[in-house]
């Protein structure tokens, strides 16, 4: 199969200025995902889709591939992650003159994946032909049917189909997991077939403390603690 890893990394955070490529314990943020993807030696081509010149550069200091700019509509606040991922597969396959077979999706803010997710999803995906895509998931610490909402000046609990969830005992609420940003793990065919994930999505599970998303200021200064501890 031949395997393109895309990391996406526009340039315009609001929360951490300049996240992307900002320091962290010694390195721009980004570097983290690309020495991931670099490691893997499943992987024909490591890519940085950006709108930003500088983080281009920073990315190929630290030995990714920039082979275009992303456009600047396909890099707003609000700009979903399908239309980024679908341009990249089509401008690869032109640039590339070949055919991709499956993308990996690392983003920068997930700087401490465990090791091998990529050889891991893999083998998944091999496993099973008919998956559409992996994604990594952690088991959620909060469960949905303990969750509540406003309506009016009262609360209603989220999950409605089922009678009462909010007074389930422990032992009857099912399992459940929330997505984390470490990888995603996706088919040629299910980007062509509108989707970034498909119908048949495969959990990759990591264990909830492995989970690094930095998010805002308090989960970088999370990142970097975390990463003095595995330095010591």
């Amino acid at each position: 199969m031949n395997i393109y890893t895309v990391i996406p990394s526009r340039g315009g955070s609001k929360s951490i200025p300049k996240k992307n490529i900002k320091s962290l314990y010694g390195k721009p943020l980004i570097e983290y995902s690309i020495e991931y993807s670099l490691k893997c030696s499943l992987v024909a081509h490591t890519i940085v889709s950006t709108d930003s010149e500088e983080i281009a550069e920073i990315a190929r200091n630290c030995g990714a591939e920039v082979p275009f700019i992303r456009p600047g509509d396909l890099a707003q606040d609000d700009t979903p992650d399908y239309p980024v991922f679908r341009y990249a597969l089509n401008t690869l396959e032109d640039l590339y003159s070949e055919q991709i077979d499956i993308v990996v999706m690392l983003r920068p803010t997930s700087p401490l994946r465990p090791p091998g997710l990529i050889e891991k999803g893999i083998a998944l995906l091999q496993r099973f032909p008919e998956a559409s895509s992996v994604r990594s998931v952690a088991l959620s610490k909060e469960h949905p049917f303990r969750q509540w909402k406003m309506t009016g000046e009262y609360i209603i609990g989220y999950e409605t189909e089922v009678f009462e969830a909010y007074n389930l005992p422990r032992q009857q609420l099912p399992t459940v997991f929330f997505q984390t940003g470490d990888i995603e793990i996706i088919r040629r065919r299910t980007l062509l077939g509108g989707s970034i994930s498909g119908e048949h999505i495969l959990p990759l599970i990591i264990k909830p403390e492995e989970v690094v998303d930095i998010d805002n200021i308090s989960d970088w200064h999370k990142a970097g603690e975390q990463l003095q501890r595995n330095k010591a």
